[in-house]
């Protein structure tokens, strides 16, 4: 009796040992090799290098919109001496007189712009509209008359608690990540699709609240209506916190992962907040002002310094994305109710 189970133990012994070697086998099957993950940690880590320090590296105006008063002939020996200094980077437009200059810096239509008045030349910039296109012009004011060195006034100067516009440059970064991460968690913590889009809504306007308050009363970066400040926050992390998670909803967390990767990848480096658009490399400016960072970016600058001037085009781009986001939620709905409701076939009738 005895060796009868020993020999049934051994038995079963033998039978296990299969099972137990086929187990890390499979398990080795099923995840990647060291060296992939190595180079796909590597691939990530170039791409991030690639999309925060190309923008930044190649840096440089582009077609920069400048005002110039003046006679003809000195319009075009400025314009001549800008092209050898910095080829291709400012468009010129010629205006009557200094009060007309100004004008289209206050409407956001010039950065800047050159007064060449004979007795004492001036150059005009706007720091709150760009920082470093201010600096630049500042910078070309020696070179444009050595003999006598032009006056260089900032018709829109930033704020004397953030003078290099530090806080709105940062400001891009929190847009993004708010709405990033109000998708993210909500995906996870909320069942509820229509819940879901009303936890998005409710954090962008407390969002939108909390991060004009910080910025304009106790950093000072902004100016103008708080609550127009606030607004245009609570609409960029809508804009992207429902676009995020219309995305999910449709395409799992393949569309989340890819959403976000857009909003960070491009958003975030292309939107111009540091410098301007037209110092980012030829076309991706653009870019980046129909995306939701870009877009709140110049509709900040707008509404806190310029009140309001040339803030339409960054709104629509928002409310344009505002509605994607919404869409995408309801085609997400539709899909939801297909799966869980599927059309019966009709049952034959029995008598």
């Amino acid at each position: 009796m005895s060796a009868q189970l020993s020999g049934q133990t051994a038995e079963h012994a033998a039978d296990k040992r299969p099972q137990q070697a086929a187990e890390p086998a499979a398990d080795s099957r099923r995840r990647p090799p060291l060296i992939a993950v190595v180079t796909l940690l590597t691939a990530l880590l170039t791409v991030l290098l690639i999309a925060f320090a190309w923008p930044a590296a190649r840096s440089q105006p582009r077609d920069v919109p400048l005002a110039v008063a003046g006679p003809a002939p000195a319009v075009a020996q400025v314009k001549a001496g800008l092209e050898r200094a910095m080829p291709g980077g400012f468009e010129l437009t010629a205006v009557p007189d200094r009060t007309a200059a100004v004008q289209r810096i206050e409407n956001r239509d010039a950065y800047g712009a050159i007064v060449l008045d004979p007795q004492q030349p001036e150059v005009l910039t706007a720091s709150a509209g760009g920082p470093a296109v201010a600096q630049i012009l500042t910078q070309l004011s020696t070179r444009l008359s050595p003999d006598n060195p032009p006056k260089v006034t900032d018709v829109v100067p930033l704020p004397k608690d953030d003078p290099r516009g530090a806080g709105l440059a940062a400001g891009a970064l929190p847009l993004v990540l708010g709405g990033i991460m109000a998708a993210g968690l909500l995906t996870q913590l909320v069942r509820s699709g229509s819940k879901r889009m009303i936890g998005a809504i409710t954090f962008a306007t407390t969002g939108g609240l909390a991060l004009a308050a910080v910025l304009q009363f106790w950093l000072g970066s902004f100016e103008g209506s708080y609550l127009g400040n606030a607004g245009v926050i609570a609409m960029s992390i809508a804009a992207i916190s429902l676009t995020l998670l219309g995305l999910e909803w449709l395409l799992g967390t393949a569309g989340l992962v890819l959403g976000a990767a857009v909003m960070m990848l491009l958003g975030n480096p292309l939107s111009g907040l540091s410098s301007a658009p037209e110092m980012l490399p030829s076309g991706w400016g653009a870019l980046g002002q129909l995306l939701p960072p870009g877009a709140a970016g110049t509709a900040l600058r707008s509404v806190s310094f310029f009140d309001g001037a040339g803030a339409g085009r960054p709104l629509v781009v928002l409310a344009c994305w505002l509605l994607a986001g919404l869409v995408l939620c309801g085609l997400g709905a539709l899909r939801t109710q297909r799966v869980v409701h599927p059309r019966h076939e009709a049952k034959p009738l029995t008598v």
